[in-house]
């Protein structure tokens, strides 16, 4: 479902992308980044240990540049560039940006999990109307590279789906609090790249989310052992 909303979503923005004036697509997409800054704000200031954050983006982001994590990514989206036939860059970055946004977050994680565990997908299906709607305003004005997002979407929470039933022994309140609040920074990041203000390697950082799963079992383990 949340796939299909995505690739909905796209249609009808690409179908709308010559009625939106240029001027009046560049102050939507500010609008969305302003929103995405108060989203990732929101999940952030969750944190129970700032400490945990720091470490996992410093270290995540870290394993993120040995692996290139950024580059993989923009490679994939020229290569779907040169398949569609878009204008240099701009399927690339529709890819890359709507991919982070709709992969790295709470809902996401939350959602996939909570479909895998119960059975009960409620969150997802208040993600893919979100998710739905949004695809409409980026492809109206980053391009039909939005599409794409649909493809990490379906294998990112999907496998998180399959995978719940092997993962639940292991996660705690703690580590999803502090998951989230790691991937809100995330998100913060996105919602700067999408205002200008910054270039940051968002992608590259991506390995802080599971990071901090590492370092609240070390708190916890430390803890209990002390």
């Amino acid at each position: 479902m949340n796939v299909a909303a995505i690739v909905a979503g796209a249609t009808i923005g690409a179908l709308l992308k010559r009625g939106i004036p240029a001027e009046t697509q560049k102050t939507i997409m500010q609008g969305l980044g302003l929103a995405i800054l108060l989203i990732g704000f929101k999940m952030a200031w969750q944190t129970q240990n700032e400490l945990i954050p720091i470490l996992s983006l410093v270290t995540g982001a870290i394993l993120g540049e040995c692996l290139n994590i950024e580059k993989k990514l923009n490679d994939f989206g020229d290569w779907l560039e040169m398949k569609v036939g878009g204008k240099q860059g701009t399927i690339g970055k529709a890819f890359v940006t709507t991919s982070l946004i709709y992969c790295v977050g709470a809902m996401a994680i939350m959602g996939a999990l909570e479909d895998g565990l119960t059975g009960q997908p409620q969150i997802l299906y208040v993600k893919a109307a979100l998710d739905g709607i949004s695809a409409i305003i980026f492809t109206a004005t980053l391009g039909i590279g939005v599409i794409f997002s649909a493809i990490p979407v379906f294998i990112y929470q999907g496998s998180i789906t399959v995978l719940a039933e092997f993962i639940k022994v292991f996660l705690t309140e703690s580590m999803m609090t502090e998951m989230n609040a790691t991937g809100g920074l995330l998100i913060v990041g996105i919602g700067i790249n999408i205002l200008g203000i910054k270039k940051i390697k968002v992608a590259n950082m991506l390995p802080a989310i599971f990071f901090a799963v590492l370092f609240v079992w070390l708190a916890e383990w430390l803890s209990v052992a002390g």
